[in-house]
């Protein structure tokens, strides 16, 4: 059998060569732009007209058949070039032409084909995807077919091992895939730390429940509904709070809430007769709600009943506490202050820079005074925390070290810590 030999032009292989690796760079960049560009920012362009962001979304819906036929092409031109260099290279140099055709592809295509380009792209993944967008278009449709069929026979080759594409079954929610690109670009400095936190507390509505923010009911400022109606103008005029909560008989017998605004408007209408008062036809019908409704929809029910304050029951029907809509916002933007607010109730800053705590304060108010990131999954209040790490009931004067803060039991009442002292150490642990 006869030796079929193929002998080509140095200038015309050269320029092949050249053709190639110039297609496997548009290849390369092409699949970095696209897979590393912003879908929100495509999403915001085609919004406001630009047809080129339009191709891009509609080809990153098909992701798959995307990065199939860009493979195909970059790999088809890739193996074009390094066997039209051999060829060239073995006629040149004999036998010998198979080594320097490796060695001088190699390098080309890692340089020139792959490394450069998708440097290029990913330096400017979104200008880049934009100006890729219409050509990379014609590719995936002349090969769509191709693509099909090698899709076709990987999900086959794969079922065997128990592999199956295409269930879109995402490992991220969309929540966790928000806070993670938030907290990247904060990292990165693309986002402000009050941005920052903000964002976090708005995608933790959905996490939280009314239990984990509401001031609990021991304390709760209320006024009883049993005193002469002149005590309680002067209870309401001295309380901080415009709402307040009206109780008859035990303070757990909620029958109303009472707003210092109406009282004032109903004592204006007698003429200052605090005889003439009836503090229940004024006050509000008492709104409760379960504790375990969460902050998302608890913040629909406000804004949709128009109403800013809730009284919160476990299962049982029993009052836990409060929750107001200024709670809930307060999740989001950080603490809401007025003049008659205080830091927070029960927190008192020492001289030596620790902080003196009541057990009752909660763990998310006592983080967002001081900055710090104690722990709330298995506790709401610092005393719950404590007796929660320690797995007893400690006594006066014990000393715990957790989470890289120093916690001393300065007080005690029966079974409850009442007074806290935490030392933030200058050698931070990690919050697990």
């Amino acid at each position: 059998m006869e030796n079929i030999e193929f002998h080509a032009d140095p200038w015309v292989a050269l320029a092949v060569v050249i053709l190639c690796l110039a297609l496997s760079a548009f290849f390369s960049s092409a699949e970095t732009a696209l897979t590393a560009a912003s879908r929100v920012r495509m999403h915001a362009l085609e919004g406001s007209g630009e047809a080129r962001a339009g191709v891009v979304n509609r080809l990153l819906l098909s992701r798959e058949r995307l990065i199939g036929a860009l493979l195909i092409g970059n790999n088809v031109v890739n193996i074009s070039a390094s066997a039209f260099s051999t060829v060239v290279l073995v006629q040149l140099f004999g036998p010998e032409g198979v080594i320097y055709a490796t060695v001088v592809m190699s390098i080309a295509v890692i340089i020139f084909a792959e490394v450069m380009p998708k440097t290029l792209a990913i330096n400017a993944p979104d200008r880049a995807a934009l100006l890729l967008a219409r050509p990379v278009s014609v590719i995936v449709a002349i090969l769509g077919p191709v693509t099909i069929t090698i899709e076709f026979l990987v999900k086959i080759l794969l079922r065997p091992f128990g592999i199956h594409i295409g269930e879109n079954q995402a490992i991220l929610s969309a929540q966790e895939e928000l806070r993670g690109a938030v907290d990247l670009l904060h990292s990165e400095g693309g986002v402000e730390k009050e941005a920052h936190k903000m964002f976090g507390g708005l995608l933790d509505l959905v996490d939280l429940e009314v239990s984990d923010i509401m001031v609990h009911r021991t304390k709760m400022v209320s006024v009883s509904a049993d005193l002469p109606s002149e005590e309680v103008v002067r209870e309401v005029l001295a309380s901080p709070h415009t709402r307040l909560p009206l109780w008859s008989g035990s303070s757990e017998n909620i029958v109303g809430l009472l707003h210092a605004k109406d009282l004032l408007r109903a004592y204006d209408s007698v003429k200052g007769d605090t005889t003439k008062l009836d503090v229940r036809e004024i006050a509000l019908s008492p709104w409760f709600v379960p504790d375990t409704t969460s902050l998302k929809d608890q913040l629909r029910a406000f804004l949709t009943k128009k109403m800013h304050f809730a009284f919160v029951v476990d299962e049982y029907g029993e009052v836990m506490g409060i929750v107001t809509l200024e709670d809930i916002l307060e999740e989001i933007v950080g603490d809401i202050r007025d003049e008659h607010d205080i830091l927070v109730q029960g927190l008192r800053p020492l001289p030596d820079g620790s902080v003196s705590v009541e057990g009752s304060v909660p763990i998310r108010d006592l983080n967002r005074a001081m900055d710090w990131e104690l722990p709330d999954d298995e506790a709401t209040t610092i005393a719950g925390l404590v007796i929660h790490e320690a797995q007893t009931i400690p006594d006066t004067g014990q000393v715990f070290t957790f989470y890289g803060y120093r916690f001393q039991v300065l007080r005690k009442s029966r079974n409850r810590i009442t007074v806290l002292k935490i030392t933030a150490l200058n050698r931070k642990q990690p919050v697990v």
